[in-house]
């Protein structure tokens, strides 16, 4: 300004306190210039209340004890007249008069001071929340340091509920969006003011139908950036959102697809990498059905390979190259955000081999635009060898992080090792690579890591990865049986049956989880299920896989069954069926028990059989009324549980 004087004659009406303060106690010089100031804000003309704004900024900014004094801010803010206050943001940005820039900068500034100095319960004001909607329209016209004045006192009243209702109840939103690519502070209040907004939505199709409008803008205020900001700030806020706060179809997957595209093909800068993965996952996981195809299908292509071959690829790079000094990173500040870079790839990579899967299944339409699967056989046998490379890695790091997690390292000195980690194995010590925060049965990196292996065991037929990843057998039965337990940890139930499904098929791979407890621990799970009246679809299910993978063991054991699994046969026997019907994932599932206890039935000695007369017995009467129930309308049921009673029948 060519000017210095402040508008309306402000120097004239300063009080001479603040220059030569009266002498007295401390507090009755604090207390001076804030009965001052309160006499400014009364008065009626507007050149006494700016006054009184501009005293009140420089006594809070230079009077520590005042600043400290939770009481006397209150009686501050109290004493702000709210529609002056209001006035001075709408001149500012409305007006182009001289003296409308330093009154929306007092005004911001003043409301910033508050949103930090007020007591925590007294943030919750309606004073403060009814500013919002004049601070943020106040963005666009506002100079770069009061415009991160104002983001960051909406940062502040958006992280409350009310203030962030308040928020996304704005018609316009476009000043805030359009600052997002040179201020990525605006994307934090957006993140705050949706999320927080969402626990006390009543109409959550209108929050839904918002979201997508400001993502939409969002997306095209990027225009002409590599949008890697934009990517990692979708990556966590549609993560965060509530499944049915996601909108439905958004015309702008495409387009994140398409910047995902052009990070990959730009020699990515590490930030770049951890953005384009991070969304990658998020929407597979959000989006299930649209974004494999939009992803995978091999349209899109840079140079004359497909991006989706480029995207594995560099993923797979990253795995490789990460996992040799992850470990030296675990008790670091830069673990997390890897640890969350690398999930994201093997989730990413999860979702690909699914959609191969289904691909070679003939699942997957092959015609239409955008549809079907185009990747050159020579390409496909690339990222099939670079696969095995890359999870044989892997299986290395989950070895070296459960030895170090949880069951120490036997062999080395105890003066080497600094803490015990207590298991359902006992007490063991720790190394020094161990993670002081996080217990192994905590880190999403282990459970994506061990979710993206498990389903290659499974759908591809290496017997030497197969081999290798029979040796962590320990681990999967371990991290099974602390998912049972429920508590605070991931659940790694479902991954470790995918797991062993695969890791059994080979030779080892029977005796390695027999050595280990297996067979305990998942018919422990499995009679679990049973039992309980509370058991859902989802437990049924892991019980099917349960029987999958003990059932061919039970037939190959030799010279039989081993006496302690005719256990299980005792306690499937004290199963009730439910005389009001069941969901057919239920009868499915007890239909799978009945057979995997009568093949353990049949596999044991005729002597030690014998004892289990009256388990037979009741066995054959739980198959007849499961039978009773299903009817003649479910062969592919009647059958199996026709053979479980002729069988029953034939061992006396």
């Amino acid at each position: 300004m060519a000017s210095s004087a402040s508008p309306w004659g402000m120097e004239s009406l300063l009080p001479d306190e603040a220059e030569n303060p009266p002498t007295g106690t401390s507090t009755d010089a604090a207390q001076a210039p804030v009965q001052r100031i309160q006499q400014l804000l009364k008065a009626k003309d507007d050149t006494s209340r700016f006054v009184g704004l501009a005293l009140l900024k420089s006594v809070l900014d230079n009077t520590p004890e005042i600043r400290q004094d939770g009481e006397t801010v209150c009686r501050l803010w109290e004493s702000i007249p709210t529609r002056f206050l209001d006035r001075l943001l709408r001149t500012g940005t409305t007006t182009s008069q001289k003296d409308a820039k330093e009154m929306l900068d007092l005004a911001v500034s003043v409301v910033h001071t508050f949103t930090l100095l007020l007591p925590e319960e007294r943030r919750r004001d309606e004073r403060l929340f009814g500013r919002i909607p004049l601070l943020t329209s106040a963005l666009l016209p506002s100079s770069e340091e009061t415009t991160l004045l104002i983001l960051q006192a909406l940062v502040v009243l958006v992280s409350y509920p009310e203030g962030a209702q308040v928020f996304v109840q704005l018609q316009d939103m476009s000043s805030l969006v359009e600052n997002a690519p040179s201020q990525p502070l605006a994307l934090e209040v957006l993140s705050y003011a949706f999320l927080n907004s969402a626990a006390a939505a009543e109409d959550r199709k209108t929050l839904s139908s918002r979201i997508e409008q400001m993502v939409s803008s969002l997306i095209a205020s990027y225009t002409g950036t590599d949008a890697v900001t934009l990517l990692e700030f979708l990556a966590d806020f549609l993560r965060r959102l509530d499944k049915d706060l996601l909108p439905q179809n958004p015309p702008w997957l495409t387009t994140l697809v398409d910047y995902i595209g052009g990070l990959i093909s730009s020699r990515p800068t590490q930030a770049a990498r951890s953005a384009y993965v991070n969304l990658a996952a998020t929407l597979l996981q959000a989006y299930p059905v649209q974004m494999p195809r939009l992803l995978f299908s091999g349209t899109q292509t840079v140079g004359d390979k497909p991006a989706s071959y480029l995207l594995i690829n560099l993923l797979l790079i990253d795995l490789r190259s990460s996992f040799p000094s992850l470990l030296e990173q675990l008790n670091g500040p830069s673990y997390r955000t890897t640890a969350r870079r690398l999930a994201s790839d093997f989730d990413v990579v999860s979702c690909f081999i699914g959609y191969l899967m289904r691909f070679v299944d003939d699942d997957i339409p092959e015609s239409g635009p955008g549809h079907g699967f185009s990747m050159p056989p020579d390409l496909l046998l690339k990222i099939r060898k670079a696969m095995s490379e890359t999870f044989s890695v892997a299986i290395e790091f989950l070895r070296d992080r459960w030895d170090a997690s949880v069951a120490g390292a036997m062999g080395l000195h105890p003066d080497a090792r600094v803490g015990e980690a207590k298991t359902s194995l006992g007490a063991h010590f720790t190394i020094s690579w161990d993670s002081i925060d996080d217990k192994i049965n905590e880190d999403p990196l282990v459970l994506a890591c061990i979710r993206c292996l498990a389903i290659w065991l499974r759908e591809d037929d290496n017997e030497t990865l197969r081999k290798e990843a029979a040796g962590l057998c320990d681990m999967f039965t371990e991290l099974y049986k602390a998912s049972t337990t429920g508590g605070s940890g991931l659940d790694f139930r479902r991954p470790v049956l995918v797991a062993l499904e695969g890791i059994t098929v080979s030779e080892e791979g029977p005796e390695n989880l027999l050595s280990h407890d297996g067979w305990r621990i998942l018919v422990d799970d499995l009679v679990a299920v049973g039992a309980s009246g509370e058991s859902d679809d989802e437990g049924f299910t892991r019980g099917i896989e349960i029987v999958r993978i003990l059932l061919p063991i039970v037939e190959n054991e030799r010279p039989g069954s081993k006496e302690e699994w005719l256990d299980a046969a005792t306690a499937i026997a004290a199963w009730d069926v439910p005389e009001d019907g069941q969901s057919l994932q239920a009868t499915e599932f007890r239909v799978a028990a009945l057979q995997l206890v009568t093949s353990v039935l049949a596999g044991a000695h005729p002597s030690v059989r014998k004892r289990y007369r009256h388990t037979i017995g009741a066995i054959r009467g739980l198959a007849s009324r499961l039978g009773a129930q299903v009817g003649s309308s479910k062969a592919d049921l009647n059958e199996p549980l026709q053979d479980v009673i002729d069988t029953l029948a034939s061992l006396g």
